[in-house]
């Protein structure tokens, strides 16, 4: 298992998740709601910003490695995955959002393997179109991750919005990669449109 920067960055992230989840489970009054809520968005904050970071280092440095391109999604899917059962908890957003959310990326995920396996990982590699969706679920959350008022805007009610926008760029998306993968698809299956 190589051991670089990138990788050091995702470890980070994949680490947040279990301090995201234990910030909403310490005894009443260790920290009040509002602080709690604060330290668990920058902390989802610092989480979303090592994602774009360690892609960046990695193609900067040149140091990609196959290792790290399996990691970085899947350490993107834990902390989002955890982040929207808290929410959900939380009553801050719909199961039904976080169950769209969640199921695409098990979907897109399975997609992947089996298209690498088959030596197609180009079809479904990631498009603009994901990217955008990522940028939009990551924006929800940490709006309904904080709950306070910001800048005048009611974050619960905006997070809500992005969320269900992120929810339908997520369908959008996985229909995309379907779509793409879909050749390779009927090709092994015999299955037609």
């Amino acid at each position: 298992m190589p051991f670089n920067l990138p990788i050091f960055l995702t470890w980070l992230r994949i680490l947040a998740i279990p301090l995201l989840v234990v910030l909403y489970y310490l005894p009443q009054g260790w920290l009040p709601g509002h602080e709690r809520d604060l330290f668990a968005t920058l902390l989802f904050m610092g989480a979303a910003f090592t994602d774009w970071l360690d892609g960046y280092l990695a193609r900067k440095l040149n140091q990609t490695s196959s290792f790290g391109a399996f990691l970085d999604p899947v350490a993107d899917k834990l902390i989002v995955a955890a982040a929207l059962i808290i929410l959900v908890e939380l009553d801050r957003t719909n199961a039904v959002v976080a169950a769209i959310i969640i199921g695409r990326e098990i979907t897109i995920s399975a997609l992947r393997e089996w298209m690498a396996k088959i030596g197609a990982s180009k079809n479904v590699a990631v498009s603009m179109l994901g990217k955008i969706k990522t940028t939009a679920q990551m924006l929800a959350i940490t709006l309904l991750l904080y709950r306070e008022p910001l800048l005048g805007w009611d974050s619960l009610q905006l997070g809500n919005l992005l969320i269900w926008v992120a929810a339908l760029l997520t369908l959008w998306s996985m229909g995309y990669y379907l779509h793409k993968a879909w050749p390779e698809i009927a090709k092994r299956t015999g299955a037609g449109l």
